[in-house]
């Protein structure tokens, strides 16, 4: 099992930045890959970024170049840097683990509310 806790969600003015955390509760060198999806209400949830276990790193065409992806394998920590933000990034965050089992599990955070206004 993983459990998945993320922080550093809040209210931002457009233009400004946050910075997401989701601290696993095991080595995220164990896991296949980590992955941040939000969902604004009436909206589907939907991919922002991931990272592999091999460090690659992949994001939606409407957050390239704003947000980034990394970790800190020490603290089994990925976080998700989110600058000249825009009130359509507004929604709740997702932190996501997938295993690397032969048969792979996905789990998820709570989220944590990013809020944008303009």
């Amino acid at each position: 099992q993983v459990q998945l806790v993320e922080s550093g969600g809040g209210l931002v003015q457009a233009g400004g930045s946050l910075r997401l955390s989701c601290a696993a509760s095991r080595s995220i060198f164990s896991l296949n890959r980590m992955a941040w999806y939000r969902q604004a209400p009436g909206k589907q949830r939907e991919l922002v970024a991931l990272m592999t276990s091999g460090g690659i790193t992949n994001y939606a065409d409407s957050v390239k170049g704003r947000f980034t992806i990394s970790s800190d394998n020490a603290k089994n920590t990925v976080y998700l840097q989110m600058n000249s933000l825009k009130p359509e990034d507004t929604a709740v965050y997702y932190c996501n683990a997938l295993t690397s089992e032969l048969l792979p599990r996905n789990y998820w955070g709570q989220g944590t509310q990013v809020t944008v206004s303009s």
